[in-house]
């Protein structure tokens, strides 16, 4: 027992230690490369610290071999734009002056509602609430605010996405197929060509066509929905 309580001390001080000297202090700060190896590293860490039977010199050593990768992979990232983007990508616009950019979120294997959610963790609850949304390398949002800002105190659902109808969501705007038709009949656009369409509980609509840029718009809702 006391074998394993010195063993597990010794590698807690040396796993501190490296994780200092990485630099980082919180795991949203990493980069894919670096979130990799620290859990590598903790992987390795638990086998000397449970098995006696295995020399705790092994642990270390795997330890210490992943902390100068570490430091290699982080000295080509700095040598140059070429070496950073491959190791760790590069950022990813996905909404511009012309609205959502659909290819990107593709391109980063994500869909409108992860994008609407990350947006909420940013405190924007609007697809227009922003001009531009950048995902970073790291996975974190970043945002410049529009000064159009919504003030409206409803959350938008996703109508349309990619041209195809959210049925549940519509139950909850209490609408019909009818009304979308003739929605799209006003409006003399496609709904196929509907990248985006979003609503909020006044009616207020986020209109985004293929090859366009969003617009503002509404559709007459029976009552207003806090949904």
């Amino acid at each position: 027992m006391t074998i394993i309580f010195i063993r597990t001390l010794i590698i807690f001080v040396v796993l501190v230690i490296i994780l200092r000297l990485m630099g980082k202090s919180q795991i949203g700060e990493m980069q894919p490369f670096e979130f990799v190896i620290t859990l590598i590293i903790a992987d390795l860490a638990c086998v000397p610290m449970a098995d006696v039977s295995i020399p705790l010199t092994y642990g270390l050593t795997a330890v210490l071999a992943l902390f100068l990768f570490h430091q290699l992979l982080s000295l080509l990232e700095q040598s140059g734009s070429f070496f950073k983007k491959v190791i760790s990508g590069k950022p990813s616009l996905v909404i511009n002056k012309d609205g959502v950019d659909i290819k990107e979120l593709k391109n980063n294997n994500m869909d409108i509602n992860e994008l609407i959610e990350s947006m909420r963790g940013a405190g924007y609850f609007n697809l227009d609430d922003v001009d531009y949304a950048i995902f970073e390398s790291n996975g974190k949002l970043s945002a410049l605010e529009s000064k159009n800002k919504s003030d409206s105190a409803s959350l938008p659902i996703v109508l349309v996405y990619n041209g195809k109808p959210d049925k549940k969501n519509m139950l909850k705007a209490h609408l019909t197929n009818e009304n979308i038709q003739e929605f799209f009949k006003t409006k003399k656009e496609n709904i196929k060509n509907t990248e985006v369409m979003t609503i909020d509980g006044n009616g207020r609509v986020y209109l985004k066509q293929k090859n366009k840029k969003y617009t503002i718009t509404s559709i007459p809702i029976k009552r207003s929905e806090l949904w």
